[in-house]
């Protein structure tokens, strides 16, 4: 179990240090290490996500990195999309929706391959219809899979918005964080959901590793590359993705499903 420990504070260093790609991690972690089943493990990634998010994004507003109207014009549509995706989910198998998250996690890595950062003083007039459908979007994705979406938002923002980097990066943690806690209200007002349930140990150990481990991303973060450390998390990523795609693959041909299986909580050091 202490992979799944390491695989925590990874979450909320990448967060820290990119403002994305920490919650793309979460659900492989719960499922393929913790073995937790797929739906928990992704309702789980919601209050974890949430609460990582949440600590990045109130240190980064303390700070003056985050753009209050940005994220209202993010967060608005996609509390609609993220209640729309789980909606979703509850007609698709947990198989399915981690088979779909290997596919997210390709498009992310592509993503984070192929973006460029213009110079931040260019002033973007982004059309409302595209900053909507985005956050749509995005929304849709974090409720279906339980991921934050960071790795669309603060490429959005600068390009889009023109956002500052730094200040893309605690605006997307607070649009994280929104989605997130729309993703885990919604998990559990339906009876799916309350049936299923999720175990709260779990998530207060990982959400107090990855809050420290955001807050040491926060801080080494200005004295490194972003553009360099993209890269190497996006080549992480591609691997992942592969894996996550075969051993859901595996599954639904009728191999192995291991991960179904709970395995022993890790505990509170």
């Amino acid at each position: 179990m202490v992979y799944a420990l390491i695989g925590a504070v990874m979450i909320g260093v990448s967060l820290g240090l990119l403002g994305s790609g920490g919650s793309i991690l979460t659900v492989p972690i719960l499922v393929y290490l913790v073995r937790h089943p797929e739906k928990q493990a992704v309702a789980e990634a919601f209050a974890i996500v949430g609460a990582i998010s949440l600590f990045g994004g109130v240190r980064a507003a303390i700070t003056g990195k985050v753009d209050g109207r940005s994220v209202a014009l993010w967060a608005l549509p996609g509390i609609i999309g993220a209640a729309a995706g789980v909606e979703l989910s509850h007609l698709i198998s947990g198989t399915v929706q981690i088979l779909i998250l290997g596919f997210v996690m390709l498009v992310a890595a592509v993503s984070m391959l192929r973006s460029k950062t213009p110079r931040d003083d260019e002033a973007r007039r982004p059309a409302p219809a595209l900053v909507i459908a985005s956050g749509l979007g995005i929304g849709l994705v974090t409720g279906l899979v339980g991921i934050g979406g960071g790795f669309l938002i603060v490429p959005a923002l600068v390009l889009l918005t023109g956002t500052p980097m730094r200040r893309a990066i605690g605006t997307s943690l607070c649009v994280i964080a929104i989605n997130s806690a729309t993703g885990l209200a919604k998990f559990f007002l339906s009876d799916d959901g309350r049936a299923i349930g999720v175990h709260w140990e779990t998530i207060a150990v990982f959400s107090a590793l990855g809050i420290g481990g955001s807050y040491l991303g926060a801080m080494i973060g200005t004295k490194l590359n972003q553009r360099a450390l993209k890269r190497v998390f996006a080549v992480f990523l591609i691997g992942l993705g592969i894996f996550v795609i075969w051993k859901q693959t595996q599954k639904l041909s009728g191999g192995p499903a291991s991960s179904e299986t709970p395995a022993a909580i890790p505990a509170a050091p």
